[in-house]
């Protein structure tokens, strides 16, 4: 059993994350469970109810010990990194707040892992899942939808949820939108005319009212879009068109920032449209680039 000293504290630094980090709350969901696990081991391990003063005297082979237990129950080398950097996180805020010695949880090893390349489509294939989308539904409001959703996350570089996040008071779509992202960061989004287009043709077509609070883009009975909606039908189209199982609608995302920097665009400039916090995350599309200028010089080089 968790003290509930140690639990209120828990509660505390999920607000301070809330507050002073702009988390978003998935990101605090996550990180509430990551640590919950961690504390409900230690408790096992110890045969104690863990308390603030076990906390700080937990060890380098105690941490060894947790790591090795989720690795034992199946939680992969990526997962068990993100673990282990939110109970950092955690015990960082708390041993500031309590006083006490951090270095065994802060220098503990995170496994090491292979980062997974962004899997962008080829420049053909993003127009033919558009092209595709389209095709899938009955109604040609939905069709038209669907499309414009797809243009979007292709054309403006957006994710998922922030498309879906667009309300009547959006519309007509301007030059530039001006998208909050995660953690709360906002961002200026220019607005390619296809995009425009795509929107204005679904615009003319849905049976659903559009006031300025209500959602952009609504399901069959008028709600808000499911985001499992837009990924059945490019699932749908990913096997018609014979893509594979990463054409999903974050490819499309993925798609735009590696196409703008195959035709030069700057990787700072790309950071800012995507919404990247730390621009490490933006070059790993500089290795996506790489990889393919790699692939195009074995295909075609007369040596190979």
């Amino acid at each position: 059993m968790i003290a509930p000293a140690l639990t209120h504290a828990l509660a505390s630094w999920l607000d301070y994350c809330r507050a002073l980090n702009g988390a978003a709350e998935n990101t605090i969901k996550a990180y509430q469970a990551d640590v919950m696990g961690f504390l409900a081991f230690m408790t096992v391990h110890h045969g104690a109810q863990q308390g603030l003063g076990p906390l700080s005297d937990i060890t380098l082979t105690d941490m060894r010990s947790w790591m090795a237990a989720e690795r034992g129950r199946g939680v992969g080398a990526r997962s068990l990194a993100r673990q282990l950097s939110a109970v950092k996180t955690f015990y960082r805020w708390l041993s500031e707040r309590e006083g006490f010695e951090p270095t065994a949880v802060l220098s503990t090893r995170s496994p090491k892992f292979t980062k997974k390349l962004p899997r962008p489509l080829a420049e053909d294939a993003a127009t033919a899942m558009i092209e595709t989308v389209e095709l899938q539904a009955t109604d040609a409001w939905v069709a038209a939808r669907d499309s414009a959703v797809v243009t979007l996350l292709y054309g403006c570089g957006l994710r998922i949820s922030e498309a879906l996040g667009l309300t009547g008071a959006d519309v007509p779509l301007p030059p530039v939108l001006r998208i909050t992202g995660k953690g709360g960061k906002e961002r200026i989004v220019p607005v390619i005319d296809a995009a425009r287009a795509a929107v204005q043709a679904y615009l003319q077509l849905c049976p659903h009212p559009m006031s300025p609070d209500a959602p952009l883009f609504r399901g069959i009975r008028g709600g808000a879009l499911n985001p499992r909606v837009v990924q059945k039908v490019m699932e749908k189209s990913r096997l018609q068109l014979g893509l594979p199982a990463s054409a999903t609608p974050h490819a499309m995302r993925h798609s735009f920032a590696t196409h703008l920097l195959t035709a030069g665009g700057d990787l700072r400039a790309i950071q800012e449209l995507l919404g990247h916090a730390s621009l490490s995350t933006t070059q790993a599309y500089t290795a996506v680039d790489t990889a393919h200028l790699m692939e195009v010089y074995v295909r075609a080089h007369p040596r190979h």
